[in-house]
């Protein structure tokens, strides 16, 4: 559905694009011929972060492409900063040229920054393509930009193409195709089967809710659970969402699709691990049958939850998911979700806030993060919070009585169903982009997803020694 073309074979005949700061900017002066050190003075082109050169050859076709970026000791480089040129070059292929970039990056930035999602239009786009650095794995960076894709095709799908059904179809498409056991269990008989939140959240919809269970890789490999939350659309049930808060809602499955995008790119890669996927997938709708507010549901786990908010339904449909998760003591356990409005107010939409009670794994998220520029912040557990969750006629309420802390509160109602806080990660995703930024096209994307695929690989790597 979305354009991300993928990366050609390395050839001379291709476009060559010279990134260059100041001082690489000068040594590529010396040997460009007079006319083309002319056509840079012509057009005021100066080495500067973004700034773009395209130089033609005597018959006036585009010879070579000279793009700003920033010095080596700016405060705040972006890796990705050379994916603009997918969005303002004509059609045509690339390479880049070595420079002070790191060419890896560069070419996934380009891929990623290529994507278009055009399922509706009545004309594809042409893009501009790449060939692969001579120095870069271009099967994984291909196997990356595949799951993005991915990814951002279903947060970005409306809700009338990506209900629940359709939603689930894509998960378990994704699985068969790799190979996956898969396991759905759909309607009342989430009942029969002890999912009574996942049921409850679900059953004012047409669509009826549904769990997707799959499981990829080798019994003794190390064990990664993924658990997505997929809410095909929140209208915010019977307390219902203002018409501006409604407007992306189509989006509130980017947990789930974060975990079919991080899984996409694990089990192409084949790794060494024993991969289970678990997706809790509804429709938080409005009808004679919608759950309602001071309502009480026992959980897998057991414990009883008050409904303060239908609202805060992802929540509880985590719940579930994350209590079945535990059952098989995973060796790690992670959960993505668009979950709170309030982990937005906090650090805003480019940077996702991440909760874990193990140090040793907050410290690889973190370190992970910043390799992979797929930024993350650490957010606590504060454990002085949680007695807010504590309800007068069950065990738990869904949200606190009052506002503050949102992001924190819903993390420490979730880790009540998680068996081992200190194996456990949740990441409060936004999967939007407002406006577009090199690497990040406008609308839907899949954060952390880049950054858990480099960490998991390095983990399955090391556990194979």
């Amino acid at each position: 559905m979305g354009v991300a073309e993928g990366l050609e074979p390395w050839t001379e005949d291709a476009v060559p694009i010279h990134c260059v700061d100041a001082q690489s900017f000068e040594a590529l002066a010396d040997r460009l011929s007079e006319p083309l050190r002319a056509l840079a003075v012509t057009n005021g082109f100066e080495p500067k972060a973004g700034k773009l050169l395209l130089a033609p050859d005597a018959s006036g076709r585009l010879a070579r492409v000279v793009f700003g970026v920033e010095p080596a000791d700016a405060k705040r480089r972006d890796p990705f900063l050379p994916g603009k040129l997918a969005t303002v070059l004509p059609p045509g292929l690339y390479r880049f040229e070595a420079g002070p970039i790191d060419p890896s990056a560069a070419a996934l930035a380009f891929l990623l920054s290529n994507y278009k999602y055009s399922r509706f239009l009545a004309s594809k786009p042409e893009a501009p393509r790449l060939c692969a650095p001579r120095s870069a794995d271009a099967e994984r960076l291909r196997r990356i930009a595949a799951g993005v894709t991915l990814g951002r095709d279903l947060v970005n799908t409306p809700a009338n193409a990506l209900g629940p059904e359709a939603l689930a179809r894509a998960a378990l498409d994704l699985a068969e195709r790799h190979g996956a056991v898969t396991r759905v269990i759909e309607g009342e008989a989430l009942l029969a089967e002890n999912f009574p939140l996942i049921h409850a959240v679900g059953r004012g919809a047409e669509g009826a809710p549904r769990l997707v269970d799959f499981v990829h890789g080798s019994e003794d490999g190390l064990k990664i659970t993924l658990v997505g939350k997929g809410v095909a659309f929140d209208s915010g049930g019977l307390n219902i969402k203002l018409g501006g808060a409604m407007a992306l809602m189509k989006k509130d499955m980017g947990g789930a699709a974060t975990a079919l995008a991080l899984a996409s790119m694990l089990m192409d890669a084949n790794l060494p691990l024993r991969l289970r996927v678990i997706l809790p997938i509804v429709e938080n709708a409005i009808s004679s049958r919608s759950y309602r507010p001071g309502d009480v549901y026992r959980s897998r786990k057991g414990l009883s939850v008050e409904i303060g908010d239908t609202d805060a339904e992802g929540r509880l449909v985590l719940a579930d998911a994350l209590a079945l998760a535990s059952e098989d003591a995973p060796d790690l356990l992670l959960d993505f979700a668009t979950l709170t409005g309030a982990a937005r107010v906090a650090l805003g939409p480019e940077i996702a806030p991440y909760y874990t009670d193990g140090d040793a794994l907050a410290r690889d998220i973190a370190e992970f993060g910043e390799r992979a520029n797929d930024p993350v912040w650490r957010l606590p557990l504060w454990d002085g919070y949680d007695s807010g969750l504590e309800g007068k006629i069950s065990d738990l309420v869904n949200v606190t009585s009052h506002s503050f802390a949102g992001s924190i509160t819903a993390a420490l109602f979730l880790r009540r169903f998680v068996a081992d806080p200190a194996r456990w990660a949740h990441f409060d995703v936004y999967c939007w982009n407002g406006a577009a930024r090199p690497g990040r096209p406008e609308g839907g994307d899949i954060p952390v997803a880049r950054l858990l695929y480099d960490l998991l690989e390095a983990r399955a790597v090391e556990a194979q020694r």
